[in-house]
């Protein structure tokens, strides 16, 4: 049993739990709050959505143990909050509910889409609601019930209570420094403008909404090394775990795909990118998108980097700004401090595998695909071990 201080719905506690425990449980069983529902427990339908610190996230793929000093909020405590009480008003009268089951899930998110897209249309509003399922109401009558409280937010007067604080979306969690020198700050960053590549067809569709993490690592060889390992789709596409060319690259357009496996679950993208490098300064991007044939999920993403001489010329820093979106079943995946964490591990990963091509070794890191919930449990593992002082 692990001790654990967590802010419950504005009450703080002290608890201890197994390190199995996922969130949901814990609300349920121990709380007794179990508005907090349970229906795939894979992290995929949305029903058990909660707030951890402020940000939506699933409770069954979430774990007490890496949450001590959060603050959860599940829809019980929005009882008293003004936008929660006009959506439950709203979701009555646009019919916006059947059986229920998904309701607490939706409204949680459905918070959210409200304080962060004021005058939000449907298709933003389709786009986040992506990884919440509802079996019963064919998802009109929810959207019109968004749709129509996102329409008065702007200047309205708060009647129902002090509304929670808009999502900050800040993890708890601390990562140790690797040995390859790794360091990952999770910050909103600026990416150049740049085309997606579809079939190397240039696309100028901006990312709408995406997750934005800003990531640097330090190589120990030459920048112009570096560089030449990054005009090659073959070698970096072979330092990321789970990915694999599916065609020849001509050198500045790619196939490719990436296995991702969370639990019993297996997501496989498959897609195009473009390569756009700029030797001028050292920079370039990557941009691509690609499906899951299983779930229909999509994913775009953008990748810009650019490699800054250190240590005399000997070390070459590497500074990567990623930004993606995930639409369709599997998007909340995405979201929430522990997704970000995993991206944090697997950039080590990459880091350590670029090292290792660069001296002509065999990356050590790769797999057929990438196990994310292996990766989310070896943020426990590392927890627990610096808990009890052995990390």
């Amino acid at each position: 049993m692990i001790p654990i201080k967590l802010e419950v719905n504005g009450r703080v506690l002290e608890a201890s739990v197994e390190p199995r425990t996922h969130l949901a449980d814990f609300l349920r069983e121990e709380m007794l709050l179990t508005a907090t529902h349970l229906g795939c427990e894979h992290g995929v339908c949305g029903a058990c959505t909660v707030l951890i610190d402020g940000a939506p996230a699933r409770s069954c793929i979430a774990f007490p143990v890496m949450l001590d000093g959060a603050r959860i909020t599940t829809v019980e405590g929005l009882a008293d909050d003004a936008v929660a009480g006009e959506l439950r008003e709203a979701f009555m009268d646009e019919h916006g509910l059947q059986c229920g089951f998904c309701t607490p899930g939706m409204l949680v998110m459905a918070r959210d889409i409200v304080l962060r897209h004021p005058h939000a249309d449907e298709d933003t509003i389709r786009h986040e609601l992506a990884g919440n399922l509802c079996r019963c109401t064919g998802y009109v009558g929810i959207i019109r019930a968004i749709r129509k409280v996102a329409a008065e937010r702007e200047g309205a007067v708060v009647t129902r209570g002090t509304a929670l604080a808009p999502p900050a979306y800040a993890s708890p969690l601390a990562l140790p420094v690797s040995p390859a020198r790794v360091a990952v700050e999770v910050a909103p960053v600026p990416l150049p403008a740049a085309a997606v590549a579809v079939e190397a067809v240039a696309d100028d569709e901006p990312l709408r909404n995406p997750v934005e993490i800003r990531e640097s690592f330090e190589v120990p060889a030459p920048r112009d090394a570096v560089w030449a390992l990054f005009q090659s789709p073959e070698q970096v596409i072979a330092c990321l775990p789970g990915a694999r060319l599916t065609a020849p690259s001509d050198g500045r357009s790619l196939a490719a795909e990436m296995v991702v496996k969370l639990g019993p679950m297996q997501a496989a993208f498959g897609g195009t990118g473009l390569i756009i490098p700029n030797p001028a300064d050292w920079s370039g991007t990557i941009d691509g998108r690609g499906v899951d044939a299983r779930s229909a999920t999509q994913v775009r993403a953008r990748l810009a980097y650019r490699l800054v001489e250190s240590a005399d010329g000997a070390v070459t820093r590497v500074s990567v700004d990623v930004a993606y979106v995930l639409q369709g079943p599997l998007a909340q995946m995405s979201r929430g401090a522990i997704a970000r964490e995993v991206a944090a591990r697997l950039t080590q990963n990459f880091a350590a595998n670029l090292a290792a091509r660069i001296r002509g070794e065999a990356p050590a890191a790769s797999a057929a695909s990438l196990d994310a919930g292996a990766l989310a449990w070896s943020l426990v593992k590392g927890w627990l071990a610096r808990l009890f002082g052995r990390g």
